[in-house]
């Protein structure tokens, strides 16, 4: 069904029902009505490629979020859902480029053939070429997390500094003196990816504030890492008695570690983080965490895309969310040292 069959029908020529569909031209409400009777009893959906042709818009964002590894990780995926589920109530679909630098193929078609009318970019560094690309091609995206440039661009993000160091006061409170951080893979880290870093920024400061013994792990976004990663820890200082995670992939490893090893969570040992709400509810105990707000986040993604769309002129505008701590059931007041003697827990 093309736009010859509806005119036929209708009564009235082919750029007539253009002019209809696209709102270039004024076209009566007579003939306009006459139109749609068509459309809706033939069932007719204007071809996607056409439509964009007449008003310039595709329908389409660019969801750009390259994968941590050789797969997606839980919180990654609830991010693409939140985005995917967001967009569709503005009525845009949503195109997943899996592209991680400013050579990538797969970003530079999106960008080159202008198959999306903006895009939202996930695994944020501090550094990241791909947004200098876009603000530079005068390309509406919006990103989710910060730059170390955050003022000038469009974003939400989640406050890692604060969640992290929100995590160390409330394990100091608890009476923990001795513990370690683990932390998103090493090559993440080094590729500066904001998260790692400011997580980690927030954990070492409020470490200090506290005068905590700590020490600090990157860890691979999988299970089996995470237990190799606890029995590092438990390795390099046994008086460790507990943890805070930005790595929900490894965390059900870094439980098993626990269990492997004897130590009770949280009797013997606690563990708290930053997790995806969901995930942090599927461990037992369930993990006391600042939860992600993966939903939110992605809404708020797609609604500042949209007005951005809509309002090519206005200002930059950004989120910085900060939940609470959820207390759940994985930290409690320290247990004795397992390496001290009764004069040093007294």
């Amino acid at each position: 069904m093309n736009i010859g069959e509806i005119a036929r029908r209708a009564g009235v020529s082919r750029s007539t029902v253009s002019y209809a569909l696209s709102g270039k031209r004024p076209v009566s409400d007579d003939t306009r009505q006459k139109i749609q009777r068509v459309i809706d009893e033939l069932g007719y959906r204007p071809n996607a490629s056409a439509r964009a042709l007449a008003n310039g818009r595709t329908n389409t964002i660019g969801l750009v979020f390259p994968p941590a590894g050789n797969h997606y990780t839980g919180m990654q995926l609830d991010f693409i859902g939140s985005v995917v589920e967001a967009a569709a109530a503005f009525d845009y679909d949503v195109l997943l480029s899996p592209s991680g630098v400013d050579s990538d193929r797969s970003f530079q078609r999106l960008l080159g053939e202008r198959r999306v009318d903006g895009a939202i970019l996930m695994e944020i560094r501090l550094a990241d070429d791909r947004v200098d690309h876009l603000r530079q091609a005068g390309f509406p995206a919006v990103c989710i997390g910060r730059t170390a440039h955050a003022e000038d661009e469009w974003w939400v993000g989640l406050d890692h500094t604060a969640l992290a160091a929100a995590c160390v006061h409330h394990l100091a409170d608890l009476g923990h003196r001795r513990i370690a951080f683990v932390n998103r893979p090493e090559r993440m880290v080094r590729a500066g990816y904001e998260s790692a870093h400011r997580g980690l920024d927030g954990f070492t400061k409020a470490a200090a504030e506290r005068g905590l013994i700590v020490r600090t792990y990157c860890c691979g976004d999988d299970a089996p890492s995470g237990q190799a990663c606890l029995e590092q820890i438990l390795h390099d200082d046994p008086a460790t008695t507990a943890l805070v995670t930005l790595n929900e992939a490894a965390l059900g490893g870094i439980y098993r570690g626990l269990a492997a090893s004897g130590r009770h969570v949280p009797r013997d040992f606690s563990v708290t983080g930053v997790v995806a709400g969901r995930w942090a509810e599927t461990v037992t105990p369930q993990l006391t965490a600042a939860d992600v707000p993966a939903e939110r986040m992605g809404r708020l993604a797609v609604e500042l895309l949209v007005e951005r769309l809509d309002h090519p002129e206005a200002p930059p505008c950004h989120h910085l969310l900060a939940p609470p701590i959820s207390l759940r059931a994985s930290t409690g007041p320290a247990a004795p040292s397992p390496q001290a003697g009764p004069e040093a827990t007294a």
